[in-house]
């Protein structure tokens, strides 16, 4: 499977057996018949391509706690405190704009750690990620965000949201192009973490990755830095999943990429590959501003207590 979006060779084939038959059809009167057969099997067949989690997925641990549902349009993972559950991508990539909707755990999540995101293998690995850190009920959720490259992290830059992500199913995206990486909350950028090889700043683009995501027990450190413990008589705890979208994406196959073989200038040429080249406007631009202003609870690149010696050099760009 080339991209989420492309359809299979024995999807094809089917595709091509039906269109046939609906021909042999239409040439005997039949053509309401035609436009049914011909419709439903096209949209049935790019339907099952695009977010199904059977097809784009595999339950890698959790003992039976991760559940497909709906024909694999949603999937959960539960947290006892036997075992949590994950999952990841059938496909790797090598750059994409990646979107999935999560429902998180409700009430008192405390302890609790839903983690999603994109890493390679590896010592020196590189990783886009996102995770969320339940907190008691009542107490906001925080959004915890890092970038590794070449087996380095320490780039954490955190957040509370502008709404409950228990109550509704809301988008978290990446978009990771040869230029940047920006991290995206319902369409609203809440982090660009830019390409600074030119300062000597690694950045992730020679290492395909897989999406990752699980529920897990961090009581050690998730919530006031270990001080309030997971509440048990509360499990399981459930995170849910619907609505992945990857159709903008270099699928890595066979050392080849679905875009091409120079996928990062190329391709980028391309307006069906546009997100290749895809930079923040203007008004994205401001709403970056705006959540930075009023959500980001931290920012590694002003922790100077942390860093001693001197901030790393991507936090003195403009």
């Amino acid at each position: 499977m080339h991209n989420t979006h492309l359809l299979t060779s024995k999807q094809l084939a089917k595709l091509h057996f039906i269109v046939s038959m609906a021909f042999l059809l239409a040439s005997s009167s039949v053509p309401m018949l035609l436009m049914f057969l011909v419709s439903f099997t096209v949209s049935s067949l790019m339907g099952s391509s695009l977010g199904n989690f059977y097809q784009n997925f595999d339950i890698t641990w959790g003992d039976g706690r991760a559940k497909i549902l709906n024909n694999g349009e949603l999937l959960t993972l539960n947290l006892d405190k036997a075992s949590g559950s994950g999952f990841q991508s059938k496909n790797e990539y090598l750059f994409g704009k990646i979107d999935m909707q999560l429902k998180l755990v409700p009430g008192n999540s405390a302890g609790t750690v839903t983690a999603y995101y994109l890493s390679s293998k590896g010592s020196t690995w590189d990783e886009i990620d996102f995770e969320f850190l339940g907190n008691l009920s009542g107490d906001p959720y925080i959004l915890h965000t890092n970038v590794f490259s070449q087996g380095k992290g320490n780039r954490e830059q955190q957040f509370y949201l502008w709404f409950d992500p228990t109550t509704d199913f809301h988008t978290y995206s990446i978009l990771w192009n040869p230029q940047r990486i920006i991290f995206s909350v319902d369409g609203t950028p809440i982090r660009e973490f830019k390409n600074m090889e030119s300062r000597g700043v690694p950045f992730p683009k020679n290492q395909p990755m897989r999406i990752y995501s699980s529920l897990w027990n961090a009581d050690d450190w998730a919530t006031r830095g270990g001080l309030v413990k997971t509440d048990w008589s509360k499990a399981p705890f459930t995170a849910s999943y619907k609505n992945f979208n990857a159709k903008d994406a270099c699928v890595w196959s066979n050392g080849a990429s679905s875009c091409g073989t120079n996928s990062s200038a190329a391709a980028a040429s391309s307006t069906t590959n546009a997100w290749l080249s895809e930079e923040l406007g203007s008004t994205s631009q401001e709403r970056l501003e705006w959540v930075k202003k009023n959500y980001m609870i931290y920012n590694y690149c002003t922790d100077a207590k942390r860093f001693p010696q001197g901030l790393p050099p991507e936090c003195s760009a403009s």
